[in-house]
């Protein structure tokens, strides 16, 4: 058995004959995103994976086994559901309310698709678009802040969540602070004024006001 602890991302650059050549691993989505895992090539011989943590293997990307040999990355067919409307309005709120549920998606030009599951086949239909079972490769979006594919729903959330707030400090704090410091100023001018002026008013039979 062969390990294999290098892995080349697409668009690697490696010449088009080498990967044609190269053995195929073949696997589903949820296998791909495993950094360590056993599985056989299509030319039947055993291998080991040892990559770094939280990599996610996309279809056309390449492996490199010890022995200096290239493997390519290949996305098995496997059951999904294929998500498509005739109103691009239907379709981008069929996205929201997925988004909603931290569901993996693959977002397509006019389509969106998603591992098979009837509760959401059932939301989908109430929602208005079309949505039929398939066995298609599966290549979902990766996290917007982050890299890969994270298990687990309110991991995911609060993983990026804080990803993004940090991405807002490093590009926004600055300004943020000095127009946070400029309101507090003129809030203080403008609390002095208004102090001043009620303490001056007379509340009487001949100020106007309904008593």
């Amino acid at each position: 058995m062969q390990k294999i602890d290098k892995h080349l991302a697409a668009p690697h650059g490696i010449a088009a004959v080498l990967v044609r050549r190269a053995p195929k691993l073949v696997l589903p989505f949820s296998d791909r995103s495993k950094s360590r895992l056993r599985a056989t090539l299509d030319n039947g011989e055993e291998v080991a994976l040892f990559l770094a943590r939280g990599t996610v293997l996309r279809g056309g990307d390449l492996l490199v086994t010890e022995g200096g040999v290239f493997v390519e990355v290949q996305a098995a067919p496997e059951s999904v559901l294929q998500v498509g409307a005739s109103d691009p309005q239907a379709l981008m709120r069929a996205a929201y309310h997925l988004g909603n549920r931290h569901t993996p998606v693959e977002v397509g030009r006019d389509y969106l698709r998603l591992e098979f599951d009837p509760v959401l086949a059932d939301m989908l239909a109430r929602l208005g678009v079309q949505a039929e079972r398939a066995e298609l490769p599966f290549e979902p979006e990766a996290g917007a802040y982050g890299g890969g594919h994270k298990h687990g729903h309110d991991a995911t959330f609060a993983e990026d969540y804080a990803a993004a707030q940090a991405v807002f400090r490093e590009h926004h704090g600055h300004e943020h602070d000095h127009g946070h410091a400029h309101s507090h100023d003129h809030g203080d001018e403008h609390g002095h004024k208004h102090g001043h002026d009620h303490a001056a008013h007379v509340h009487d039979e001949n100020c106007g006001h309904k008593h």
